[in-house]
């Protein structure tokens, strides 16, 4: 084989080694994960490997780290820009010809944390509810006192969008009446939500979807229309949304679930049925949903949760005599109909979720169609395994239809 003298130093080319070839990247906060395999070595031994980092495709030294094994992981990257990686291989005589450049891959915040918080609702004695509650998901017990939407709001369900420390609600409807507003607030802080901007068209029960860097609002409710519009936001920066693109068919009462890359929308009312779609989009890239698959039935009032591989929609109903207690899971990055996960503690609709990276929980809703049914229940998943709901704890009153998110 023909040996060549290396990028960085080799002073003996014949004997370096060959080039690594790239196997994967995983983009996470601020870094990536570069997983290769080992070229044929020199006439001496490997004794490294160094994995570079480029913005622009040309000069890779944007960052950089060594290591002696698959993979290493390259830090102190700017989250939100897109990038590639090389690797070369290092032994006593020089250092090897790079690899082939990576695919591309954008570094971003955690959307999940430890925090989960749910926002506004709709309580049978005190009406539209401009109260946010939160637990720590990793461990049980009742939900503790967060702070307040800027008024009071019936946020209709849906599901809010996260970075890891800013959490943000849109449609935040206005006592029964679809609105644009959107708000946020900062995990680690208790407090009250504070305006963050508009989304471009006024409705409510939108599917909230996250990659850390952008959040997506898709579909929901503007009387008399069940809308199809998806915008976005970059979370880090307060402003109005813009257009996204539009999914598939417009619905009401859906769910939304992020890996991170790509976010999909499952369920929901159309309007002359109770839908059991489920649309995908890469969240980077704006346009129109396509086909990912179907959930095990049809339904609206659904609520969901998400870890960075699976996607679960739990609960809701075929009309108020039908109320479900089924939770399906997918796995986000492969197209496929949902698969049965397990099931609620009892048929529950108007219920809402939210997810740390390994567990999911899921509060309030009703488990009837009378208002005497709406609960403060809340219940817990763990997402890596499949099985039924148990026990987390309570909010402090009976509330549906609220918003969602998490972080830390």
């Amino acid at each position: 084989m023909v040996r060549r003298s290396g990028s960085f130093l080799g002073h003996d080319g014949l004997d370096a080694p060959d080039a690594p070839s790239i196997d994967s990247v995983t983009g996470g906060n601020a870094q990536v994960s570069v997983a290769f395999t080992a070229g044929t070595a020199g006439t001496t031994a490997t004794t490294g490997f160094v994995a570079q980092v480029s913005t622009d495709g040309t000069a890779y030294n944007v960052s950089s780290n060594t290591g002696s094994s698959s993979p290493i992981v390259v830090s102190s990257l700017t989250n939100g820009t897109a990038a590639t990686a090389k690797v070369w291989a290092i032994n006593a005589h020089g250092t090897s010809e790079p690899s082939a450049a990576s695919s591309s891959f954008t570094p971003a915040a955690p959307w999940l944390g430890t925090r989960g918080v749910w926002a506004g609702g709709y309580n049978p004695t005190t009406g539209s509810e401009d109260t946010m509650e939160y637990v720590t998901i990793t461990t049980t017990g009742n939900a503790t006192d967060f702070g307040n939407l800027s008024r009071v709001a019936y946020t209709q369900g849906g599901n809010g969008v996260s970075n890891g420390s800013r959490g943000v609600f849109g449609g935040i409807t206005n006592n029964f009446t679809a609105a644009n507003e959107i708000e946020y607030i900062t995990f680690a802080n208790t407090g009250n939500s504070t305006d963050f901007g508009d989304l471009t068209v006024a409705r409510d029960s939108t599917a909230g979807m996250s990659s850390g860097v952008r959040g997506v609002f898709a579909g929901g409710y503007m009387s008399p229309e069940y809308s199809n519009v998806m915008d976005y936001i970059t979370i880090a920066s307060t402003g109005n949304a813009q257009d996204f693109g539009d999914l598939s068919v417009g619905r009401q009462f859906n769910g939304g679930v992020s890996n991170g890359t790509r976010g999909a929308v499952g369920g929901g009312a159309t309007g002359s049925g109770y839908s059991d779609v489920i649309d995908y989009i890469t969240i980077a890239s704006a346009g129109n949903a396509t086909d990912f698959g179907n959930l095990t039935v049809g339904r609206r009032t659904v609520t969901s949760a998400t870890s960075e591989t699976r996607g679960i929609w739990a609960g809701g109903d075929r009309g108020s005599s039908a109320i479900k207690d089924e939770i399906d899971y997918v796995t986000i990055s492969s197209t496929g109909n949902a698969t049965d996960f397990g099931n609620l503690l009892a048929g529950t609709h108007h219920l809402s979720g939210t997810s740390s990276t390994t567990r999911a929980v899921i509060a309030g809703g009703k488990t009837g169609s009378a208002e005497a049914t709406i609960q403060n229940v809340i219940q817990y998943i763990e997402m890596a395994s499949t099985g039924n709901a148990s026990d987390f704890g309570d909010l402090s009153g009976v509330r549906q239809d609220m918003q969602a998110c998490s972080g830390s």
